[in-house]
């Protein structure tokens, strides 16, 4: 299941692409979930938001005040992973394109051969990343946070909340669950905190800073923090 978005100020050309990409869809036998939006302004606010929630976003870039390519500047500023494409009836700009990594840059109508193209890099991208990202769902949706960004996490009973830099996330799960799926680059500081060690400001006692943050450091896990953080200090 795709989760895509579709920024243009023309709401005809944003049901046009959205049956496209529904064509492109079942031809390959897969979902799509789409989110439209009308102006570059309007999808950066809800981009802050909902971090995580879209796996691509196509953009036109003749927009109103802030065009498509300004508005991809700007999502690459929120999220390096997030993909993206073009679709627009101008070629003026193919070539800044590459400068926010796009996977494709379509003219308008984008033919059939060349929305799969799109969809096919998009897939490859996301089995390249693999255990760069962690997932999880919290209700029906399906979250998409890259490691680096995330600080640590924390549980409560049943609940783990998941603390990025843009955001927390809080699904159903257990700690030592997601400590083995994180897998290294991730230190266990007490029996409710997992942090990324490269997150880590200083120790001090029995805390640790995150930021400003201070999170406990329990007796039981002290000494295998402490040459975590040793090892990732080196590493650096």
């Amino acid at each position: 299941m795709l989760r895509i978005g579709i920024c243009d100020d023309s709401a005809d050309a944003r049901i046009a692409l959205r049956a496209a990409l529904e064509r492109a869809l079942d031809r390959r036998r897969g979902e799509g979930t789409f989110f439209e939006f009308s102006s570059g302004e309007g999808f950066l606010r809800w981009l802050k938001n909902h971090a995580g929630e879209l796996d691509m976003v196509f953009l036109d870039i003749e927009m109103g005040e802030l065009n498509g390519m300004e508005t991809a500047r700007r999502i690459r500023e929120a999220d390096g992973d997030l993909l993206l494409a073009f679709v627009t009836g101008y070629t003026d700009y193919v070539f800044d394109g590459y400068s926010v990594g796009a996977l494709g840059y379509l003219m308008k109508p984008p033919k059939p051969d060349q929305l799969d193209s799109v969809l096919d890099r998009a897939a490859e991208a996301r089995l390249r990343e693999g255990d760069k990202v962690f997932l999880c769902r919290s209700g029906e949706t399906m979250y998409r946070i890259p490691k680096k960004s995330i600080l640590y996490f924390t549980s409560d009973r049943r609940q783990v909340s998941c603390v990025s830099a843009a955001r927390t996330y809080t699904f159903y799960g257990k700690l030592d669950e997601v400590e083995r799926v994180v897998g290294d680059g991730f230190v266990r500081i007490h029996q409710r905190y997992l942090v990324r060690a490269g997150a880590v400001d200083r120790m001090e006692g029995g805390q640790l800073f995150v930021g400003e943050e201070a999170l406990p450091v329990s007796r039981a896990h002290r000494s295998a923090a402490l040459a975590a953080l040793a090892r990732t200090a080196l590493e650096d």
